[in-house]
């Protein structure tokens, strides 16, 4: 018995002091290595994870802008309208909404959030983020940015995850909205009031992208007044001009607020 545990330990020792690389040549030599499984390869194969943090990050308002549609909504909003498309500014997580019937309308939004933002900060839009899709690859698109001096960045293919700016942010928008509209029951026709209301309150709301300001203050460089904020679909009653009623007919109508804007906007209730 004793013997034999000897015997065993030799072994192992021996295989201990092997190195690796004899390890690796004995494998070659063997005519029955064929390297990597096919089959497991078939079957187990996965993704690459991609890094949790990114890279670089923009040092200046309008340096880099991330873009993506969301759509298309099976019930579509009080305007037909059935997308959005929401532009990012990396440097200060500013976000902008616009909603569209089609997709084919990314070009021409796109156009209007250009003149916009360049004018608003006086500066020029350097580089766009998007994905693949056909609404952002098309020769008019590419034509445009090639005019203006834009370098067009674009994802690889199936692979959402190097547009993550624009997912993550299209998926809390629409998080935000979906519960807005379960917390007040209000019909799903008020999407796209929902949804302008996340983006207004997020663009007021600290990020971890952003240290000590938000998005708003870090674009504008003015504090943001919370003061006009109302909760969204609350009661409201709104005012009838004079030109629009009778002499004996009220002078209000109830209603619920259904979005923020720079003035208050609420909706006549259909109720």
């Amino acid at each position: 018995m004793a013997m034999a545990q000897e015997a065993r330990s030799l072994q192992l020792s021996r295989l201990k002091n092997t190195t690796s690389k004899e390890n690796d040549d004995r494998l070659t030599s063997n005519p029955s290595y064929r390297g990597a499984c096919e089959a497991c390869l078939q079957g187990k194969q996965h993704k690459k994870p991609f890094p949790s943090g990114t890279s670089w990050r923009a040092k200046a308002v309008l340096e880099l802008i991330h873009t993506d549609v969301c759509g298309p909504m099976r019930t579509p909003s009080h305007e037909q309208n059935r997308y959005f498309i929401l532009f990012i500014d990396d440097y200060s997580r500013m976000t902008w909404v616009y909603f569209m019937r089609e997709k084919s309308e990314v070009f021409k939004v796109f156009k209007k959030f250009k003149n916009l933002v360049e004018k608003q900060s006086g500066r020029s839009i350097k580089v766009l983020r998007s994905d693949r899709g056909k609404e952002y690859n098309n020769s008019e698109f590419d034509k445009f940015c090639e005019e203006e001096g834009i370098e067009h960045q674009t994802t690889v293919s199936y692979n959402p995850q190097q547009n993550g700016v624009s997912e993550r942010k299209n998926r809390t928008v629409m998080e935000m909205a979906r519960s807005m509209l379960q917390e007040k029951h209000l019909p799903k026709a008020f999407w796209a009031e929902a949804v302008y209301t996340a983006v207004y309150l997020l663009n007021r709301c600290p990020t971890k992208a952003v240290q000590n300001m938000t998005p708003i203050e870090a674009w504008s460089g003015k504090k943001p007044s919370a003061k006009h904020l109302r909760v969204f679909g609350s009661i409201c009653y709104v005012h009838i001009p004079t030109e629009k009623r009778h002499k004996l007919e009220g002078r209000q109508r109830k209603g619920s607020s259904s979005a923020t804007a720079h003035s208050q906007k609420a909706t006549e209730s259909t109720t």
